[in-house]
């Protein structure tokens, strides 16, 4: 388990380090991710010594969620104030996210 999450831990640093280090607009955490894909990719065996650990942190996703819900309290009046562009981010990445999870179904499909 400590494996496990020491591998997930340093994809991340390496992913914040890599946004940090070339001012990239994209999240730290997001770079990671496609880095860790990469990785097992690469490597198909990881993923098998990966997939226990991960599971079990995604049965307590929830908890994750908890300081997204605190900085919206915090923050609530800035959010109120810039309402419409959050939800025309949240509404345009919505349907970006569908058409490209249709178009990677169709391209696996064939």
């Amino acid at each position: 388990m400590i494996h496990t999450f020491a591998t997930l831990l340093i994809f991340q640093t390496l992913g914040e380090g890599l946004a940090y280090a070339f001012a990239l607009p994209v999240p730290g955490p997001v770079i990671g991710m496609v880095a860790l894909f990469g990785f097992l990719l690469a490597r198909p065996g990881a993923a098998e010594g990966l997939a226990p650990v991960s599971l079990e942190f995604l049965r307590h996703l929830s908890l994750l969620f908890v300081p997204a819900g605190v900085g919206i309290m915090v923050y609530g009046e800035q959010v109120l104030v810039a309402w419409l562009p959050i939800a025309a981010a949240l509404l345009v990445s919505t349907v970006v996210a569908l058409a490209v999870s249709a178009l990677v179904l169709r391209a696996l499909k064939k």
